[in-house]
């Protein structure tokens, strides 16, 4: 259904009421710390469900969590105060933190119970779903007598609720009451919730009755006056005893039937759990830490306070004298860093004056190839131009410079030049075919070279044949003649063919290892 203008507006002033309201309002978080058992787990939980709405209820605990990491999470979800358990050996600890900064109150947990312990003693329990959509009432007793930590205690046990304004104050929102007692005797906080119930009075059994959703038998009943005037067959626990202890007027009206406004009716509660006994141990400045503010067990004269104050005081000021030290040696360490760097860079940029005085031919050739040799050191352009280029200049190019001729010069014909008539070329095609070209240095020419002793025995020219004729019975390398018994493979015996060998054979020379048996 599609909603109105007006409907639309309500809508969002409504959520921002809401959102207004449920940020102005505290926030607790309850978990523990360390190896907890089954029963205290089950408290843990149990807190979780009084402490809500304005609580995580879900909230999930890991045991690599540490305290600061509650802290980092709690400032982004508006979180206002913790609610640690802790387990020893022998005591069952609960501390409650205001944040950021504190105080924390340590409690020892005497004695406690469940909720499911209270529900199973009642005969009859009223607890339900709706009952935790609201957060309950606050009901302090005994916290008006002198001393600090019972005003401390108090002011925080106040702060975890929210607080609430008796003028528009609904009633119909207040279904829970949490009770926090003080004895000074003992010294104990007594901890209760309880479930709300209002019920009209001043009338009769019968007429309760009828207001209620289930009617009564009255088949055994000639008239319904004898409901309404006698009561019969009703027993006596569906009339609770009302007094002037629970008895109110009511300024609005309330739920139920027989609620109305201006109207006398009882309040009624129901104890639905968890309960605790506590007692104060001590309370500290910080958030887990800082100065003892009190301390139930330990109690400390002026002077030993006055001492401790000033141990701190003096450990105070060594740790910000040895800070100032620090950062001192800092700046000390970054100026001699600095001072290094720059006669370093000094000491680089003399050392590269000295090196910029030599010849510009000592900077390496960046396209130099790795196994190339290094250019020869010369002071006229013409000698610079061949090792840049590879050629040799043309003459006029620089008129006063030689042309270089030796082992060095480029295998690259020269470029041709103009010469005046009358002079022909110095060097013609038939130059550069002639047969004595290699012989021009007196160098001996490829073909002139003689062959090494020990290849010519698989020559050609020699009258050997390198592989014999497939399948026949020759000789396999028959690069030797019959008679040349001399030459050898750097001192072994010469080779033979099969024919030599197989004849060996018959005056008992050494078997051929290419020779199988069955052939003769």
């Amino acid at each position: 259904m599609v909603k109105t203008k007006n409907q639309r507006k309500a809508s969002a002033a409504a959520s921002r009421v809401a959102e207004e309201t449920y940020s102005t309002v505290p926030h607790t978080f309850v978990f523990h710390r360390g190896q907890i058992g089954k029963n205290l787990g089950q408290l843990v939980l149990d807190m979780r469900r009084l402490m809500e709405p304005f609580t995580g209820r879900s909230l999930k605990v890991r045991k690599k969590n540490v305290l600061k990491d509650f802290v980092t999470v709690a400032g982004p979800l508006g979180v206002t105060h913790f609610s640690i358990f802790t387990k020893t050996e022998n005591t069952i600890n609960m501390r409650l933190a205001r944040l950021p900064k504190g105080p924390t109150l340590y409690f020892r947990v005497a004695k406690y119970t469940l909720i499911k312990d209270v529900v199973s003693s009642l005969k009859r329990h009223r607890m339900h779903e709706q009952q935790f959509s609201h957060h309950p009432l606050l009901v302090l007793n005994n916290f008006g007598i002198e001393g600090m930590h019972i005003k401390l205690m108090a002011t925080m046990f106040q702060n975890m609720f929210p607080s609430i304004n008796v003028h528009k104050l609904n009633l119909n929102n207040i279904k829970r009451c949490v009770l926090i007692n003080y004895d000074p005797v003992s010294q104990e906080v007594e901890f209760r919730h309880y479930s709300l119930k209002v019920v009209p009075v001043g009338m009769s059994r019968g007429v309760k009755k009828l207001m209620q959703e289930r009617f009564p038998n009255m088949s055994k009943l000639e008239d319904i006056s004898e409901l309404l005037v006698k009561g019969v067959n009703l027993s006596e626990s569906e009339a609770e005893q009302d007094g002037d202890h629970n008895i109110a007027e009511l300024p609005q009206v309330y739920s139920g039937r027989g609620n109305m406004a201006s109207q006398q009716s009882a309040v009624r509660l129901t104890e639905i759990g968890p309960r605790m006994t506590l007692q104060l141990v001590k309370i500290l400045e910080g958030m887990g830490e800082g100065k003892v503010l009190y301390h139930s067990f330990i109690s400390k004269t002026e002077e030993e306070i006055q001492e401790i104050l000033n141990r701190k005081e003096a450990r105070l000021k060594e740790k910000e004298e040895r800070k100032r030290k620090q950062e001192q040696n800092v700046i000390l360490k970054k100026e001699q860093r600095d001072q290094n760097k720059k006669r370093s860079l000094e000491g680089i940029k003399r050392k590269r004056q000295q090196e910029g005085q030599e010849s510009d031919d000592e900077v390496e050739d960046p396209g130099k190839q790795d196994d190339q040799a290094p250019a020869e050191e010369s002071e006229d352009e013409a000698e610079y131009y061949r090792q840049a280029v590879g050629e040799e200049p043309d003459e006029d190019m620089f008129p006063g410079a030689k042309r270089k001729r030796g082992p060095g010069k480029s295998p690259k014909p020269f470029k041709k030049r103009k010469l005046s008539p009358g002079k022909g070329t110095p060097h013609d095609k038939k130059s550069f075919k002639s047969s004595d070209r290699g012989n021009k240095d007196g160098r001996k020419r490829f073909g002139d070279r003689k062959p090494q002793e020990g290849r010519n025995r698989f020559r050609k020219s020699e009258g050997g044949k390198k592989f014999g004729p497939k399948g026949g019975k020759g000789s396999r390398f028959a690069g030797q003649k019959k008679g040349d018994t001399g030459k050898k493979f750097g001192g072994q015996k010469t080779f033979r063919g099969r024919g030599d060998m197989k004849r060996q054979k018959g005056a008992g020379g050494k078997k051929d290892f290419r020779y199988k048996k069955g052939k003769s």
